[in-house]
């Protein structure tokens, strides 16, 4: 299963990613990687990974993309290879906390985000890796939309999860992302509700996103308020204290990849 995920800033985008990771990998049921692919890489304090254990993004390991590629990170032009190998990096560069590894996939800080250089090679070829080899469950925590994800992986992504919440400009931005979900191939746009306060709000969310499929709704909930305004992970001694909507959404996105 592999389920890339977006939404406007400040929709909890991160937070859930984090809670479904965990909620897939309770009880051992499913090996999950969890991929960070937002330029604001926070995903490690949503799944508890201790601030004294840092995380060098993908993109920053100047010396692998160098020994890979054959070519310096940061210069444009000149020779490299576009099918460096990746296979090795899930397991020599991730942690794991609770059975959710993560990987911190970082950003191309020259040349723009569609540049052809090493450092961007090595990313698109570790997504392909992840998305159309690896066996375990990845779930990526994308920018607004899909920007680390091409065409030759976008077809093999399960789904596309459009995080939303009641607020109008979140809601404004799923029609804009479903666009870039379906301009690179994916077929399958959902939206999960976060944050969501009552039926008033479920019902909102419905009747001004019409054409979309609705993943789920998630309830405003005062551990997962709390925890976020103060850096923790929410439910930090035991996720089966989660609210039982999210499990059954992560129970929908498992089902996802037999249909």
């Amino acid at each position: 299963m592999k389920i890339a995920i977006g939404g406007k800033g400040g929709v909890g985008k991160t937070t859930v990613t984090a809670l479904l990771a965990r909620c897939l990998a309770a009880g051992e049921k499913n090996r999950v990687i969890a991929i960070d692919a937002d330029p604001v890489a926070n995903l490690a304090a949503g799944l508890g990974i201790p601030e004294d254990q840092p995380i060098t993004p993908i993109a920053e390991l100047r010396d692998l993309i160098a020994e890979r590629t054959g070519a310096e990170p940061g210069k444009m032009g000149g020779f490299f290879t576009l099918n460096p190998k990746v296979d090795d990096i899930p397991e020599r560069f991730s942690k794991e906390k609770d059975g959710v590894k993560l990987l911190v996939m970082g950003t191309v800080q020259s040349g723009g985000s569609g540049c052809i250089c090493p450092e961007s090679t090595i990313l698109k070829a570790l997504m392909t890796h992840l998305v159309l080899y690896r066996e375990e469950v990845v779930l990526m925590d994308m920018e607004a939309g899909v920007e680390h994800l091409g065409r030759a992986t976008s077809g093999s992504v399960d789904a596309l999860v459009v995080v939303v919440n009641p607020g109008a400009r979140s809601r404004h931005a799923a029609h804009k992302i479903r666009q870039l979900g379906q301009d690179i191939g994916i077929k399958k746009i959902l939206i999960l509700g976060n944050r969501v306060r009552g039926p008033e709000d479920e019902q909102l969310i419905r009747e001004s996103l019409p054409g979309f499929e609705i993943l789920g709704f998630i309830p405003e909930h005062d551990e997962i308020v709390a925890s976020d305004r103060n850096g923790q992970r929410p439910f930090d001694d035991t996720i089966d204290k989660a609210p039982k909507e999210l499990f059954s959404i992560a129970e929908s996105l498992t089902n996802l990849s037999s249909q």
